[in-house]
């Protein structure tokens, strides 16, 4: 399986520039290319080669090679959406391939982790070696970039690459058996075994991050107002920039840790719902929207997984439709069944359960159905 890890590069101030130039550069270029792109609607790379390559090389004053990535980036963006013009960034992520970078003194621990060391990138100054450093998970995996990488210039001034490196995946064992999954907003998961994971944590770093970012929002404002430069207001305001995506992203590499860590332990599938597109078919109150937009599902889903697929954990998805209305005990549907948000009560045999387990109970049997189903 491919698994992308983030390195973080350390650049001295000159080398800094020679970044920032290289990546508006190629930027600017793959705009211009994507607007040629669309006046032509075509995505063909060797059209656009023969089309564009030198003006890539005189004009922006790109090399050989970044020119041939360019033109693939611009191809690979238009062809996702046909109907649109595509956009590029003067800081977007530029591609680096093998042949426009490479690992220089790679620093080993115990012999065989990577923990540091020194990468080579071409810029449009030439090649310089930027020293970088990755943490304990991306060094017990990383062995050597494969194929295309990614140099990423965040919000904050720091520098990544994303590398792409394969791992094997886990000897998969048949499942004969699942733990069903319920993804929630309240619960972010309930598992069939009646396990919750609570999203009030979650909910709580958003609600208090949005308050924050409200009151230093309207104290700048009032400073500018009275002619005053709010420096230090916006500085922590950029400080605060991407905080509760980091701190959503944690809980769920946590919960999807603990699922399929469990799953195997017990050697059992984990079975989801499929909720693609349910934001467009469901409606919100005003007072939910806020919570449903930065409902992080997919993100949970995908975390999953690939943490499966690296254990040998089968994954099943499964039609959500009517879950939480269902009685696993007598299989009657109904809205009346649902009281209440948590609740669970059928009304045709008394059931009684959080609706939450009872969703993931039904999930389960549903993963189950498809084992034996011809």
């Amino acid at each position: 399986m491919k698994l992308t890890l983030q390195t973080q590069l350390l650049p001295t101030p000159d080398q800094v520039c020679a970044l920032e130039a290289t990546m508006r550069a190629f930027n600017a270029a793959a705009d211009w290319l994507a607007g040629e792109a669309f006046t032509r609607k075509t995505a063909n790379k060797r059209a656009l080669h023969k089309l564009f390559y030198r003006t890539l090389r005189e004009r922006f004053s790109l090399s050989a090679q970044m020119a041939v990535r360019c033109i693939a980036q611009v191809c690979e963006a238009y062809k996702r959406d046909k109907t649109k013009r595509p956009h590029f960034r003067p800081f977007a992520a530029i591609p680096y391939d093998e042949r426009l970078m490479s690992f220089k003194k790679l620093e080993r621990v115990d012999g065989e982790r990577v923990k540091g060391g020194s990468v080579s990138l071409l810029t449009l100054f030439g090649r310089i070696e930027v020293p970088f450093i990755m943490g304990s998970y991306q060094a017990q995996r990383f062995t050597a970039a494969k194929g295309q990488c990614d140099l990423v210039r965040r919000k904050d001034g720091k520098w990544f690459l994303h590398l792409t490196i394969e791992l094997p995946d886990g000897t998969k064992t048949p499942a004969t058996d699942f733990i069903g999954v319920d993804l929630g907003v309240a619960n972010i998961a309930t598992d069939s075994d009646g396990i919750r994971y609570c999203g009030e944590v979650v909910e709580a770093c958003r609600t208090r991050n949005l308050d924050l970012r409200r009151s230093l929002q309207k104290a700048a404002a009032g400073r500018k107002r009275r002619g005053l430069r709010p420096k230090n207001i916006r500085r922590k305001l950029k400080s605060l920039a991407g905080r509760e995506a980091r701190f959503r992203r944690d809980i769920n590499h946590v919960i999807s840790k603990s699922l399929v860590k469990k799953a195997k332990d017990n050697g059992r599938g984990i079975a989801l719902e499929n909720l693609k597109g349910i934001r467009g078919r469901t409606r919100f109150r005003k007072a939910q929207r806020a919570r449903m937009s930065s409902w992080a599902f997919h993100q949970l889903r995908a975390f999953i997984e690939y943490k499966a697929k690296r254990e040998g954990v089968e994954v099943i998805i499964v039609d959500p439709r009517n879950t939480s209305r269902t009685c696993p005990c007598c299989g009657h549907i109904d809205k009346a069944n649902r009281p209440s948000q948590a609740e669970f009560r059928c009304v045709k045999c008394g059931h009684t359960d959080h609706a939450d387990v009872n969703a993931a109970q039904n999930i389960r049997s549903r993963a189950r159905a498809l084992l034996v189903t011809p």
